[in-house]
């Protein structure tokens, strides 16, 4: 059989599978499939044979049993909100697109068991607001939550603003309902706390990023809604200071410390300059700035009266050296929008080499110090927008070029070059290279230059266990072999 007799038994099988108006390809000529083939930060546009739209978790299964019968690879996709190209096609158009965005309920809350379960194209937003209708709380914030998919979180392992109280989506992933490579389904959905009846299947799949089966629903912990949550924005002289207000934080909040931000001057400068409107606080006059909320299950009269005490305490000591505290959440919004607004400040500025890295707390001044100096001795004028989740100790160390440069020219001469002095750097402070967006095609290619050879033996022979003929996602995490 040909290939393409093999691609129109293929597209006849899925249309069985889904129904044809939920399969959707260049073959029909009028079909525009852009926000399918686009990554979200328009890097990369590939070329899919067919985007199939399945609506339920046996549609699924019955995709994946015909892709893997005539031998065509399968991208999973969800809200496309990634940002190390892992969820479109490559450029062969021999891939499938299967995206989950029809499958989008809400299946259960259970207020007793503190769980709600989801279709995996639930998007985060919605499944937030279905926890607070309940007087609940679903503890993943992210800037994309009114567009990204649960299964992409999961996918991903996707981190936010709360993991340093209440940990990445890992964290909060109770059960699993996956397609199997094979075209099965595993209903992991019991939503226990407590199973300790062999292999945790439910981590494999986690942060696998769509390379061993297909994630279709999951059940996740929620909590109580605090009785009271504060913000503060405090100005801080250097990245040192911000790691003792972060450790002083500790000791004064405890658990209710919620989230702990840091962001550069020059990255809040972008803010400043591309939205005015947002009237950036206390940036001026300082190296950084320290976004802090705060969580009390009391009041909140003793939240403030802990919340200004730190402060107090940090503006003696000269770990900060101005703050303000939102009166009210509408002000607490306004802060969070203003840290949240400056990867679209960025890109307003130009394209920018992206990093997501991780470090040991106790190590991220000295990093900064470190590669700053180099990348400005390296390549002169380099602007830097760093910023980021200090409290669990997750940068987005990210690269600008010189002011006035062709951005485009500069990603194309400078991005290897820069990405090699950086990792390497994160390796000699013991991090990590990918904190909370995965790895996808982006950094397959480097991972073997920053995981040990035992690790990423382990990784091969997982796949190979799971996904024997490479049609999950090929080319993400690990790179397609003798490619």
């Amino acid at each position: 059989m040909n290939l393409q007799d093999r691609d129109t038994d293929l597209l006849a099988a899925l249309a069985v599978a889904v129904g044809a108006a939920h399969v959707l390809s260049h073959h029909s000529g009028s079909t525009d499939l852009s926000a399918y083939e686009q990554d979200w930060r328009k890097r990369h546009t590939g070329r899919a044979l067919a985007v199939v739209r399945p609506a339920s978790t046996a549609e699924v299964a019955a995709v994946v049993r015909a892709c893997a019968e005539h031998g065509a690879s399968i991208v999973p996709q969800g809200g496309n909100t990634g940002l190390v190209v892992g969820g479109v096609p490559d450029a062969t158009g021999t891939q499938v697109v299967l995206s989950l965005q029809r499958m989008n309920r809400i299946r259960q809350l259970d207020p007793a068991n503190l769980t709600l379960t989801a279709d995996a194209g639930c998007v985060l937003q919605q499944a937030q607001e279905a926890a607070s209708a309940a007087g609940l709380l679903l503890p993943l914030s992210l800037a994309a939550e009114g567009s990204c998919t649960l299964g992409g979180n999961l996918a991903t392992n996707a981190g936010g603003t709360q993991v340093l109280r209440y940990g990445n989506t890992r964290d909060l992933c109770l059960g699993l309902e996956v397609v199997t490579a094979q075209g099965e389904v595993w209903d992991g959905l019991s939503g226990l706390r407590k199973d300790n009846t062999g292999y945790d299947l439910r981590h494999l799949f986690i942060g696998s990023e769509g390379t061993l089966g297909i994630i279709t629903a999951a059940t996740l912990k929620l909590v109580p809604q605090p009785a009271a949550q504060l913000t503060a924005w405090a100005a801080v002289p250097t990245l040192e200071a911000a790691v003792a207000l972060l450790e002083q934080a500790h000791r004064v909040l405890g658990a209710g410390l919620t989230g702990f931000e840091v962001m550069g001057q020059f990255a809040l400068s972008l803010v400043d300059r591309h939205y005015p409107d947002l009237r950036v606080p206390l940036w001026r006059d300082s190296a950084y700035c320290v976004l802090l909320e705060q969580s009390d299950n009391e009041s909140e009269a003793h939240a403030r009266e802990r919340l200004e005490a730190l402060l107090g305490a940090a503006l003696e000591h000269g770990h900060v050296t101005d703050a303000v505290v939102a009166e009210n959440l509408a002000q607490a919004a306004r802060l969070w929008h203003v840290r949240e607004s400056i990867p679209l400040a960025q890109a307003a500025e130009g394209l920018n080499i992206k990093h997501d890295i991780s470090l040991p707390v106790s190590r991220i001044a000295t990093f900064c110090a470190e590669t700053d100096a180099l990348l400005a001795r390296e390549i002169p004028g380099v602007r830097l927008v760093n910023f980021g989740h200090l409290g669990d100790g997750n940068l987005h160390y990210n690269v600008q070029a010189p002011e006035g440069a062709d951005g485009p020219a500069f990603l194309r001469a400078e991005e290897a070059r820069v990405n090699r002095l950086v990792f390497d750097q994160v390796a000699a402070h013991g991090g990590s290279i990918s904190a909370e967006h995965g790895v996808g095609s982006l950094k397959a290619h480097t991972l073997p230059h920053y995981k040990s050879a035992v690790a990423l033996q382990l990784m091969r022979g997982i796949k190979q266990a799971l996904d024997p003929h490479n049609l999950m996602n090929p080319g993400r995490i690990l790179e397609v072999p003798n490619s």
